[in-house]
């Protein structure tokens, strides 16, 4: 398993998120973004994971709710890659393939597009 601590992981995530275009982020809404250490025991394999409404599904009743969950998991993520160029290419598709569930589009939708 390739080795990197937790605060270089976290700063490669941030930059996957810096890369975000700005169009996008900005009409993202009540999002957050953590680093886990291990996905749920159900999936250990799982690079990351969107919990919540995505926002093609929000409507009139969606005001006052916990914000949107996006967890991005550093166990199998580093289990998964041989180089540190790996992790930086994973990260950055678990990102953008997390984030578009946000915006409603799902895995079938992202594996054609390139982002399964």
């Amino acid at each position: 398993m390739l080795e990197m601590t937790r605060d270089t992981f976290e700063e490669l995530v941030a930059e996957a998120l810096d890369q975000i275009p700005p169009e996008l982020t900005r009409v993202m809404d009540n999002v957050a973004v953590f680093v886990e250490d291990e996905p749920p025991a159900d999936d250990p394999e799982l690079l990351g994971l969107y919990e919540g409404t995505p926002l093609t599904e929000r409507g009139e009743w969606y005001a006052g709710v916990l914000p949107d969950r996006i967890s991005i998991y550093m166990g199998p993520t580093l289990r998964h890659c041989e180089t540190r160029d790996d992790v930086v290419h994973e990260v950055a598709v678990t990102v953008v393939h997390e984030i578009a569930h946000h915006f409603g589009i799902d895995d079938e939708r992202l594996h054609e597009l390139g982002w399964g």
